[in-house]
């Protein structure tokens, strides 16, 4: 095993970012819906956001020069690794209720684990990172583990 991962960065284990709030809006829907190609009139009507519709909910916004290649922010959650390059590993979308017009959400974030394994072509470095998305409330509405892998 190479031993990527210093104690430095397994200290980031836990680390949680800041809350993110947001106000669930009738024509954010729509607008999310038509660009989807939803068919269910719940969704076009905005009446009830579809699955997915979370996830550009919470993105930043920031001007283009500002973007990675992916086309998303920088996350300033994850630490530097010293492997770089980026796959996907995985994601687990617990769905505890739909978001409507109206709901005020946040979503926090969590560096909940970091590990290494040795593939068949080097040290790969897998890291989880859990979401869950509440109401102000405190009412439940999803929970994602998403997993990346870097070799």
């Amino acid at each position: 095993m190479a031993g990527l991962l210093t104690p430095e960065l397994m200290a980031h284990i836990g680390r949680t970012a800041a809350p993110r709030r947001e106000l669930v809006t009738r024509r954010d829907i729509r607008k999310y819906a038509v660009a989807t190609g939803q068919r269910l009139g719940k969704f076009l009507a905005g009446d009830e956001a579809p699955p997915m519709f979370y996830i550009a909910l919470f993105w930043d916004v920031v001007e283009l020069d500002q973007l990675q290649p992916d086309g998303i922010s920088a996350d300033t959650l994850i630490p530097e690794f010293p492997l770089k390059r980026a796959m996907a590993g995985g994601l687990k979308i617990d769905f505890h209720r739909p978001m409507h017009p109206g709901d005020r959400v946040v979503a926090r974030r969590t560096l909940t684990d970091i590990y290494e394994k040795e593939g068949s072509s080097g040290p790969l470095i897998f890291y989880e990172v859990t979401t869950n998305v509440d109401t102000e409330d405190g009412e439940q509405v999803l929970t994602e583990r998403a997993t990346r892998i870097l070799r």
